[in-house]
């Protein structure tokens, strides 16, 4: 690399066209790598998550509090990053949602660098097997799921890349739920959640609870 004139703002960077791009992806990988988090930083944030997401992230359904273990980080970081902004947690009706935002929003949780610790400490959580607690048809399920599997993964894992978190292993009360705030309008609402939004047209494709209940059932069985 050359740098032409003295360090000040009129400097920029000299060399063929295709250099930038492929600079800007270096430094965005290194960005993300040196984004690891600090599990030991962030158990001590993670007390206020207790109540509803329960000591070792398994999730409370009486507290409305989805299964944490086993998720990945980077969409952890990105869901609080949505109900911090409000892009997540605003909608009319979504008063699970409302919860969520208020806790987010503590001033504890104000950096990035406490988002990543805290989901680095999540992320040394053992993942258990959740009961089934959704009734549906899992041979249809698995025909319905086709359309999911382009983001989620085939095994449900998820796919960073596509912005499609990991639903294997999830709670399938939750996972029922959110399928119906996103039909609903009370997910996938704001412009800034582009995996939200992607997401709305998707379950269109699921028409009743019966379609709902029978792709959970599905999702179920591949943890």
């Amino acid at each position: 690399m050359v740098f032409r004139g003295k360090a000040d703002a009129n400097n920029h960077l000299r060399g063929p066209a295709w250099l930038a791009p492929v600079l800007g992806l270096a430094l965005a990988v290194l960005a993300a790598a040196g984004h690891a988090g600090d599990a030991a930083a962030g158990k001590s944030l993670y007390p206020v998550c207790t109540a509803c997401h329960g000591p070792a992230g398994a999730g409370n359904q009486a507290m409305n509090g989805p299964k944490l273990a086993g998720q990945e980080p980077w969409y952890l970081v990105r869901q609080m990053q949505l109900f911090q902004t409000g892009a997540r947690g605003t909608a009319p009706g979504d008063m699970h949602g409302m919860q969520m935002a208020a806790m987010a929003k503590g001033p504890q949780l104000a950096t990035e660098e406490a988002l990543q610790n805290l989901a680095a400490y999540i992320g040394t959580f053992p993942v258990e097997p959740v009961e089934a607690t959704v009734q549906g048809d899992v041979a249809a399920g698995e025909k319905l799921y086709v359309v999911c599997a382009a983001c989620h993964g085939q095994k449900a894992e998820g796919l960073e890349a596509m912005a499609g978190p990991r639903l294997a292993g999830q709670s399938d009360w939750y996972l029922a739920r959110q399928i119906k705030k996103f039909k609903d309008g009370q997910r996938g609402y704001h412009e800034t959640d582009h995996g939200g939004r992607q997401m709305r047209p998707m379950v269109a494709t699921l028409t009743d609870d019966k379609a709902i209940n029978d792709v959970v059932a599905y999702i179920t069985s591949l943890q």
